[in-house]
């Protein structure tokens, strides 16, 4: 039996320690929370999850909530006119469902689940010192602890990172009381609003320690008008200032958030960090190797939706490579390869659309964007995207294949008219 340490209890750590866990290996979990402190605490994150990560939490049998949680049917997108109106507002339709369940609830669950199934959890928060001492009794260190001291051991990728300082000011509301869109009232959809110069607006439901919620997101600018939330340490104060940008900046969402009302205490969180690619693989000062997961070494921010999704496949890559390595040593050239597998199929189509969009969208993206409200296909691939972020590279990043893609789409929308004109023509 094959000795394995995971340090960190988030969607990639807690993954992949219940999947190693039920194909028999001995596990040590190092949280530095209990469940309880988790469930009981401060909102984490804004995760949404698309079909392709939450079929991962299918094959381990982990998607506990997945009957209770809102089945996001679709994903729509508008941007700001200058006159407060929307220049663009359509909704593309998703293949598989998509889901949202606070991590509060996700992590406090699937934490209690590895306990009663046997694993050993360790609830404090690992030093280098302390990995130092225990890698010598392990075969396999992950790190999957993506803040503090540990991501000190990772060194910085500048060749795979852009940006050396955070290029988003973030800001999160969980409500209850959000009243439906007017358009598409009865469909869950996630809500990209894109306010040009100013930053972005994501609305999403999800399912938090209370029930159904919604989830109001802020994007702004660093050092642009939506970047007022450093220092607001009162949820009703960060509740308000929220609503009040979003009167300003996408009155379409204001009008059904009038009546909303913070979820719980816990329910508010802000903050910014960098987007980074560490080195996957930490040497220790005994002299010991550990291997990074998930954000520790692929930090995106999240204006793409990718975190909670990437997670969840970097934990499902790994644990592939797990097992396929039987009981040959776990070193150096194994986490090389390892890490490799999980770049090259998703961190990095993820990190280079993420960068994209972070960035001031070229002609032929707003273009693409438009586009999509008139025709369907552009709009449901788009939104599909969010699931496969590989996708975009066929038809986002170039402006020649932007321009053929959206000429094919024309052509096949075009065609679908004509012989539906045709039909009824013959009846």
């Amino acid at each position: 039996m094959r000795k394995i340490l995971v340090v960190g209890a988030g969607q990639s750590g807690l993954q992949l320690a219940l999947g190693l866990q039920a194909k028999g290996y001995e596990i040590t979990l190092m949280s530095n929370r209990t469940a309880d402190e988790i469930r009981t605490g401060r909102v984490m994150s804004t995760q949404c999850m698309f079909d392709t990560a939450l079929q991962h939490e299918r094959d381990l049998q982990l998607n506990f909530w997945e009957k209770q949680a809102p089945k996001i049917q679709g994903l729509g997108v508008s941007v700001a006119a200058p006159d407060g109106s929307r220049a663009v507002d359509w909704l593309g339709r998703l293949k598989g469902h998509a889901q949202s369940v606070d991590q509060r609830v996700k992590m406090a669950g699937w934490l209690d689940t590895f306990t009663q199934r046997g694993g050993q959890l360790v609830v404090h928060g690992a030093s280098v010192a302390d990995l130092d001492f225990f890698a010598r009794t392990y075969d396999l260190v992950l790190v999957a602890a993506g803040k503090g001291e540990l991501v000190s051991m990772f060194g910085r990728d500048a060749a795979r990172s852009p940006y050396d300082t955070p290029q988003r000011a973030l800001a999160v509301s969980y409500v209850h009381g959000l009243g439906p869109r007017r358009e598409h009232p009865d469909t869950e959809a996630v809500r990209c609003n894109l306010v040009p110069g100013v930053g972005e607006l994501f609305v999403m439901p999800t399912l938090t320690t209370s029930g159904r919620a919604d989830i109001l997101f802020w994007e702004g600018l660093p050092g642009g008008p939506l970047d007022v939330f450093k220092g607001v340490n009162d949820p009703s104060e960060h509740l308000a200032l929220t609503l009040e940008l979003m009167e300003k900046y996408t009155p379409w969402e204001y009008a059904r958030a009038m009546k909303v009302e913070l979820t719980d205490a816990g329910g508010t969180l802000s903050g910014r960090y960098a987007p980074v690619v560490r080195n996957p693989i930490g040497r220790l000062p005994g002299g010991g190797l550990v291997l990074g997961v998930a954000d520790v070494v692929v930090a995106n921010d999240p204006i793409t939706g990718q975190g909670s999704n990437a997670a969840a496949k970097c934990a499902a890559s790994y644990l592939s490579s797990i097992l396929m390595h039987g009981d040959k040593p776990f070193d150096e050239a194994w986490m090389k390869a390892t890490f490799d597998k999980y770049w090259f199929t998703t961190g990095k189509p993820v990190t280079q659309w993420t960068n994209a969009m972070l960035g001031v969208p070229p002609e032929h993206v707003l273009n693409l964007i438009g586009a999509a409200g008139q025709l369907q296909p552009v709009a449901n691939r788009f939104a599909n995207g969010f699931d496969n972020p590989a996708d975009f590279d066929a038809y986002f990043y170039d402006p020649e294949d932007t321009a053929d893609w959206l000429a094919e789409a024309a052509a096949s929308v075009s065609s679908s008219a004509s012989a539906s004109s045709g039909a009824s023509s013959d009846e």
